[in-house]
């Protein structure tokens, strides 16, 4: 199977239901602590460069931002299909230069869309492969299974890692989580490693 992304458009943004996007399509949920590298990672899985902003500011994201992409897949068979998709970019939990007025207003409308949301098919919940998951990344990891999603950890920046550090670290993070079998998949936007693996996983879902 071949995949690749041959579209993709910000379409919304929104802090409750009623502003999320009138076309109803699958959603792939992109949520980290802030400033790991969710819209980094939505603009080179698209192979867009501004598509979703970005800032070394940590908080940057105040809002649940759609994009629509559209994939181009050939099948085993031969097939050409080209489903879309929206993938959601969330505010970043944990650390951010604002109130904390304002990261409980995040949490809210963030736990409405998780709780509320029918389209998503998995979340994808990325972490700093650099460090060891903190307890927001283990709360939050929590708050998913009990609203009873998938969920796949990507584990972002792996690029700045040696080899050694890379296996050591992983290790550490899966401890962390403590699933044994929790997919953990290496992600580094600068150099496009995990874009085709992420691609599969988002073609399997649908």
């Amino acid at each position: 199977m071949e995949i690749k992304i041959i579209k993709a458009d910000y379409i919304a943004s929104a802090v409750k239901s009623s502003q999320y996007p009138e076309e109803v399509l699958p959603e792939i949920v992109f949520i980290g602590r802030s400033n790991v590298g969710k819209s980094s990672l939505i603009n080179s899985l698209c192979n867009r460069k501004n598509l979703a902003r970005t800032s070394q500011v940590p908080g940057k994201t105040q809002t649940i931002n759609f994009y629509k992409v559209t994939l181009k897949i050939l099948t085993a068979d031969n097939l050409t299909i080209y489903p879309s998709v929206h993938l959601v970019d969330l505010p970043g939990y944990g650390y951010a230069k604002t109130s904390k007025t304002n990261r409980t207003v995040w949490a809210k409308f963030i736990d409405e869309y998780l709780k509320k949301s029918p389209q998503i098919k998995f979340v994808c919940q990325l972490v700093d492969m650099r460090h060891a998951p903190m307890d927001s990344d283990l709360q939050m990891f929590q708050n998913i299974l009990e609203k009873n999603l998938p969920v796949l950890i990507i584990a972002t920046k792996s690029d700045k890692l040696s080899k050694n550090e890379r296996a050591k670290n992983l290790a550490l993070i899966k401890k962390s989580f403590a699933i044994d079998e929790l997919p953990i998949l290496p992600y580094s936007s600068k150099n496009y490693e995990g874009t085709s693996d992420l691609l599969d996983v988002i073609a399997d879902s649908l």
